[in-house]
C-alpha cells in the first residue's frame, strides 16, 4: 500500500492525461482556426471572432461553476465521462455548420461540456497523484494540455491552410472521440468514507471555494492577456506578411512550455510558488512586448520562445495554489473556482481585445496585452503572498 501512494505514472494516471489531452487538442485545433474560419466564411470582423469564443466561456463559467458540486454528489468519475460523451457529439456537429448562429449555439454547447470534462478530469487526476509529489503530478499533468497547445494550433492551421474546414472538423470529432474513450477506460480510486458526500442542503458554498478566489483573480488577468494569443496571433501573422508562421508561433511557444516542465513542478514542491511567479510574469511581460513590436519572422517566432516559458511556468503554479489551499476533500471544487476565474479572464479578454483589435489593430492588442501580464503581478502579490494564505506550499509540504 505505501508504496502505491508514492507511484505517480499509474496506468489510470497515464489513461486520464490522454483524456485531458485530445480534449485540448481538439480546443486548440478550433481556438486558432475558427478566426480564419469566420473571416473566410462570414466576413467576420474582429468583435465577431471574439464573440466565438465569448460565447464559449459563457458557457464555461456557467456550468463550470456547477461542477464541483456535481462531482462531490455523483463522483468524478461519472461526471467525466458524460461530460467526455456530450464533448465528443458536439465536436462531431461542427461537420453541419449552417450559418453564424448554428456556430454560436455551437460554441455555447461546447465550451459548456469542455468546462465540465476539464474540471472532473483534473479532478480525477489530483486522486491518482501521490500527496506528497502534488506540485509535480500537477505540472505532469498539465504538460500534456501544453503538449496540445503546441500540437493543436498546428494542426489548425496546416489544415485549413491546405484542406477544407470539413478535414478540419472531421479531425475534431476523432479527437473528441478519444478523449471519451480514454476517460471511459480510467478507473476512479475509491473514497475513504469519510469523505463521501452525503446529501445535504444546497449552499452557494457548495459552488465556489473561497480559498481558490485569490489566486483565481490572478487567474483571471493572466487569462485575460492569454486570450489574445489563441484569438488573433494567425490574423497577426497575416497582417505582418506572415501567414504562414503562424502554426510555428505556437510551437515554439509550446516547446518553451514543454522542456522545463518536469523541473518547475520538482522546483514548485521543494522552493515554493514565489520562486516561480515572478520570474515567469517578468519574461510572459517581454513575451508580449516582443510580439507586438515583431517586424521579422525572427523576432514573431522569438516571441514565442519567450511567452512559452513565462506562461507555462504560471498556469500549472497557480493552479497547485489553489489546490493546496482548499482542504482535501473541497479541492474539486478549488479547481473549479481556479477555472471559473481562469475562463472568465479569457472570455472578457477575447470580447475586448476584439474590440481593440478592430479599431487600434493586433499589435496594439499586445503591448496592452503585456501591461495586462505585468498587472498579475500585483494582484498575486497583495492577494497571495502578502497574504500568505498557505505558507506549507512554500516549503514543499501540506
Amino acid at each position: 500500500m505505501k508504496e502505491r501512494n508514492t507511484i505517480l505514472w499509474s496506468g489510470d494516471f497515464v489513461k486520464i492525461c490522454l483524456s485531458s489531452f485530445f480534449v485540448f487538442l481538439t480546443f486548440y485545433t478550433l481556438a486558432t482556426s475558427l478566426p480564419v474560419y469566420v473571416k473566410d466564411n462570414f466576413h467576420g470582423t474582429g468583435q465577431q471572432i471574439g464573440l466565438t469564443m465569448t460565447v464559449f466561456v459563457i458557457a464555461a463559467v456557467l456550468l463550470r461553476s456547477f461542477s464541483g458540486k456535481w462531482m462531490a454528489q455523483y463522483g468524478e468519475r461519472k461526471v467525466a465521462v458524460i461530460s467526455l460523451a456530450a464533448f465528443f457529439v458536439v465536436s462531431a456537429a461542427y461537420l453541419n455548420i449552417a450559418g453564424m448562429a448554428m456556430l454560436l449555439l455551437l460554441r455555447f454547447l461546447h465550451g459548456g461540456s469542455f468546462a465540465i470534462a476539464t474540471t472532473s478530469t483534473n479532478a480525477l487526476a489530483l486522486r491518482l497523484i501521490p500527496e506528497n509529489r502534488k506540485g509535480e503530478g500537477i505540472s505532469y499533468f498539465s504538460l500534456f494540455m501544453s503538449l496540445a497547445m503546441v500540437i493543436g494550433p498546428f494542426v489548425g492551421l496546416t489544415i485549413t491552410s491546405h484542406l477544407s474546414y470539413g478535414y478540419l472538423f472531421g479531425i475534431c470529432a476523432i479527437f473528441g472521440l478519444l478523449a471519451l474513450l480514454f476517460g471511459m477506460s480510467t478507473r476512479a480510486p475509491k473514497l475513504p468514507m469519510a469523505q463521501k458526500n452525503v446529501k445535504e442542503k444546497f449552499h452557494w458554498s457548495q459552488l465556489i471555494e473561497t480559498k481558490a478566489i485569490p489566486i483565481g483573480l490572478a487567474g483571471f488577468v493572466l487569462a485575460f492577456a492569454y486570450s489574445g494569443l489563441t484569438s488573433f496571433i494567425s490574423l497577426y501573422a497575416k497582417e505582418l506578411s506572415m501567414g504562414s508562421l503562424a502554426s510555428y508561433f505556437f510551437v515554439f511557444f509550446g516547446v518553451m512550455i514543454v522542456l522545463p516542465r518536469p523541473l518547475i513542478g520538482k522546483i514548485l514542491d521543494k522552493y515554493g510558488e514565489h520562486v516561480i511567479v515572478y520570474p515567469s510574469i517578468g519574461t510572459f511581460t517581454i513575451g508580449m512586448l516582443l510580439l507586438g513590436l515583431a517586424h521579422s519572422p525572427a523576432s514573431f517566432l522569438l516571441s514565442g520562445l519567450v511567452c512559452g516559458l513565462g506562461y507555462g511556468a504560471l498556469l500549472p503554479c497557480f493552479q497547485t495554489i489553489a489546490v493546496q489551499a482548499a482542504n482535501v476533500h473541497r479541492r474539486a471544487v478549488a479547481i473549479a473556482t481556479f477555472f471559473v476565474l481562469f475562463d472568465l479572464g479569457y472570455g472578457v479578454g477575447s470580447y475586448l481585445l476584439g474590440v481593440l483589435a478592430s479599431s487600434s489593430g493586433y499589435s496594439a492588442v499586445y503591448m496592452i496585452s503585456a501591461i495586462i501580464v505585468a498587472f498579475t503581478a500585483i494582484i498575486y502579490f497583495i492577494l497571495h503572498h502578502k497574504r500568505n494564505v498557505n505558507p506549507a506550499i512554500e516549503h514543499g509540504v501540506e
